[in-house]
């Protein structure tokens, strides 16, 4: 089966995720945490990205991207993927046993509006719809956190979104997903289809040759946000 065609320019809006090898658990203790989010400054220092939004769960990531010269997603996650996954091998003393992730990221392009807002809101509630917390902003490990309780060097990590977020954060933030949404977010994610109005994922598909992201798509399933609640599946996106 061909790859899926990815696209990779400046000022566009990406959303990126990738999961651990086999869902295994890759963020265990506060340390791999940490060691994750000083990758991201150091990646962000290397290519000058701009990170909106991002959450580290127990065993995937979700990253909203801006970058600002053509190409330059790709050497960011090259670059921190490849780094991570030496420095969780060398930790563990397991250099030599396999892939630490489960393969190459997805990723989709996102419009520079209100769906932009509803995406950082899908993915700074992650921890909630796994019920890891009952706030968003009490996950140590994500945006959310770093918005309300970060220091001015932890807030430094992330750059302003484009479309400016609701003026009461903590309560949108607080406030539970459409489920419509999360179904259009799911969908994207798994066929890489942009996210976004019509007209503009239409315009996006077409100047991007991206038709497979859309063959035999259909309407995406309703997902109801009841099924987060049991902790066996608590770590899906």
């Amino acid at each position: 089966m061909p790859r899926q065609s990815r696209i990779d320019l400046a000022d566009h809006i990406y959303h990126v995720l990738n999961r651990a090898n086999g869902r295994m658990l890759i963020f265990n203790e506060e340390a791999d945490y940490l060691l994750f989010e000083e990758l991201l400054t150091e990646a962000k220092a290397l290519t000058d990205m701009r990170i909106i939004s991002y959450v580290i769960m127990p065993n995937h990531f979700h990253l909203v991207l801006q970058p600002q010269r053509d190409g330059d997603v790709a050497r960011f996650m090259h670059w921190l993927l490849s780094t991570h996954t030496r420095r969780v091998h060398a930790l563990t003393n397991t250099i030599g046993t396999g892939h630490l992730y489960q393969g190459r990221y997805k990723s989709f392009l996102v419009e520079n509006d209100e769906y932009l807002i509803t995406l950082i809101k899908y993915v700074e509630r992650n921890p909630v719809r796994a019920t890891l917390v009952s706030e968003c902003q009490d996950w140590r490990w994500g945006s959310a956190w770093r918005r309300c309780f970060g220091t001015q060097e932890e807030q430094d990590l992330l750059c302003p979104s484009p479309t400016p977020m609701p003026t009461q954060y903590i309560k949108w933030i607080n406030t539970p997903d459409n489920e419509h949404h999360i179904g259009q977010i799911r969908n994207a994610i798994k066929r890489g289809v942009p996210y976004g109005k019509d007209v503009w994922v239409d315009n996006m598909i077409t100047l991007y040759h991206l038709e497979s992201t859309v063959r035999g798509r259909g309407r995406p399933k309703k997902i109801s946000t009841h099924n987060f609640r049991n902790k066996g599946d608590s770590f899906r996106e």
